[in-house]
Formats: C-alpha cells, structure tokens, sequence
C-alpha cells in the first residue's frame, strides 16, 4: 500500500494519472496539491472527490512548510511531481512564473522531502524513512532534432531553447543533485507530447478542436513542418507507474509514444475526424451549430499559417528503448484511435471546456 502525494494532479497529466492510479490501485490513498492555476481545474478530479483514498489541498509547492506538513500527517512514501508551467509561448511572453513554479517549486519540494523523509528520522531513528520522489520532465529539456537526427536517448545531451524548456532541465539538474549529494530516492520520467481528455484548450489538439467548433481559424505555426512525438495521456500514466514501481534510482526514462507527427498533419487529420463525427451524427450540428466548415465537411478550409513563434525547435522524437528493455514499457493507444477518443471526450464534455476558452490563447 503506497500513500501519494501528487503535485499539480489537478492538471490536464496530473488528474489523468490521478484517475488512472486510482482506480488501478484500489489499496493506494492519493493527496493531491495544486495551485491551481490557470490550467488547475478542480473539475478533472470531480470522478474522485467523494473517494475516501482520495484529498486534495490547494496550496503551493513553493510553500515548503505546507508540503512537509502534508508528507507528515498524511504518511507519504511517494511524491510524483507533475507541477509545472508548461506552454512554451507564455514562457515567451512571461518567463517569471516558469522560473518560480518550475525551479523554485522544484526545490522546495526537494528541501522538504529530504528533511522529513532523510534528516529528521536519522536524527532518531539512524535510518531515512522508505521513500520515492519521482519528477515528471520534459523531451523539450533536450532541444531539436534535424529530420535526420536519431531520437532523444536518456544520454542525449541537454540543450534547452525556451525559457519553459531551460526551467525544466534546470530542475531535473536539481533532482539529480538531491539524489547524489543527499541521498534522496529519485527517479525522472521525460515524455514527449500528451493529448488525450482533459487537455487545456490552449495545446494544439484540443485548440484545433475547438476552434472547428466555433467555426474560427486554425493556426499553424511557420510552414506546419514542426514534428512531434505524440503519447496518449493514459499511456503515460502506465508508463509512470512502471518507472515508480520497478524503475532504478537515480535514473532517467524515456516514455515517448513512438508516433512522430508534423503539425499540419495532425491538423489535417482532426479535420478529417471531425468532418467524420458530424457527417455521422447529424445531432452534432445542432448542438454546435456555428460549426459550419465540419457541418459541410470542410473543416480543413479554417486553416491558416501564421509568423512562426521564436526559437521554435523543429523536430522531438523520444526513443523509448531504456523504458522497454528495463520496464517493459510500449505504448497501448494508437494515434488515430487515440485522437478519435479525444474528439468524442470534447463533443461530449462542451461544459467543460467552455468556460476555459476566455482564459485561453
């Protein structure tokens, strides 16, 4: 039996793994803490709020006196750390905040995990108290591929190139450290990019999504040839489980999705799936009735190509093997039933998503 404590669970990956271990580990009691920001919505977890093993706590993880209070009363042995900012173009336009949560938040965590699980039992006991800290990272931490780079390995050489991505290498640098100097029983996952339910409007998929809806333009960055590493949401959450339950400390894991796409592509092929959902469901179109390009199948025509963003890195790609050989870890879902069960989630969770739009960019 494992008590969790799971920073940033009200987030789009967070309450996905949140649900996910949940109800694959019937024994466990999850805590959650989250800030909620922005992208928190205590909505996500709302399948959980009346479960006995379930407790959430809005706060920070910058205040390191409430996280060790919480690690105490609650009996924690395992924090997965999910909190973070994490769109590349608000780190553009607001680097601050990425800074504080992701750098900052990190070690205050990291400052109170070892004091209540190293410092403070040896002081009595002579023995650190059975612990995992797992930190949940980024592929962005390690750059850009060319289309004819081999994919990112866990020995890939860190190069950051926005500020997002420079806060989350800097705070897998600290894990590290807390483990080599101090001891701390760490292990880091980096991931390529999740979609899936519960996504924040303002990610490519479910903006595109969205967007169709409301019958507004689809707008793709530069020439749309950026590519991508795409991972189902819930096929991450398994892959986390793994590297919690059988991954080595102090080590580093890749869970990629294997399923590189370019953008336009992936806009195309929601286009095409949603153009599918209303031909096939004639109710769509009076339930969205501005949606007037996917009610006459053309909902490619709302694309439109925009100024590319700066420093926008070309190409991620995620090479898995370490997860597969050690874990046993492949991914389950593919790309397109993946991105089938993401469009039906959004059709049929509209009160969701709606009130989200104004605070999205």
């Amino acid at each position: 039996m494992k008590s969790l404590l799971v920073t940033g669970g009200a987030g789009f990956i967070g309450s996905n793994f949140v649900l996910y271990w949940l109800e694959t580990h019937p024994e466990d009691k999850v805590v959650v803490l989250d800030a909620l920001t922005y992208a928190g919505n205590r909505e996500n977890l709302k399948a959980v709020e009346d479960d006995p093993r379930f407790y959430f706590v809005h706060g920070d993880i910058c205040d390191t006196a409430l996280v060790e209070m919480l690690l105490k009363e609650h009996h924690i042995d395992t924090l997965v750390h999910f909190a973070a900012e994490s769109h590349v173009d608000r780190s553009i336009d607001g680097p601050d905040a990425f800074i504080e949560t992701n750098i900052i938040g990190t070690h205050s965590l990291l400052k109170a995990a070892k004091k209540v699980w190293i410092d403070e039992p040896k002081a009595t006991t002579g023995e650190m108290l059975p612990h995992r800290f797992h930190h949940v990272s980024t592929d962005e931490v390690y750059g850009t591929l060319s289309p004819t780079d081999p994919a990112f390995t866990e020995e890939t050489q860190y190069a950051p190139n926005s500020p997002y991505s420079a806060s989350k290498a800097a705070s897998d640098h600290l894990v590290r450290a807390y483990h080599h100097t101090y001891g701390l029983e760490v292990t880091t996952s980096n991931c390529s990019n999740n979609y899936g339910p519960l996504h924040f409007p303002e990610k490519l998929i479910p903006l595109v999504i969205t967007n169709i809806l409301f019958d507004k333009s689809l707008p793709i960055y530069g020439d749309g040839k950026q590519i991508r590493d795409w991972l189902y949401v819930t096929d991450h959450a398994r892959g986390i489980e793994l590297v919690i339950n059988n991954g080595r400390l102090g080590e580093c894991y890749n869970i990629g999705g294997i399923n590189e796409w370019a953008n336009i592509d992936i806009v195309n092929l929601v286009c095409r799936l949603m153009d599918e959902s209303f031909k096939n469901n004639p109710e769509l179109a009076k339930q969205y009735p501005h949606a007037k390009a996917a009610i006459s199948g053309e909902s490619a025509s709302l694309i439109t190509y925009v100024t590319d963003r700066a420093g926008h890195d070309r190409r991620y790609a995620i090479d898995p093997k370490k997860s597969n050989d050690e874990l046993g870890y492949q991914p389950v879902e593919s790309f397109e039933a993946g991105i089938r069960k993401t469009i039906e989630w959004y059709l049929t969770n509209e009160a969701w998503w709606t009130p989200l739009l104004d605070t999205s960019k």
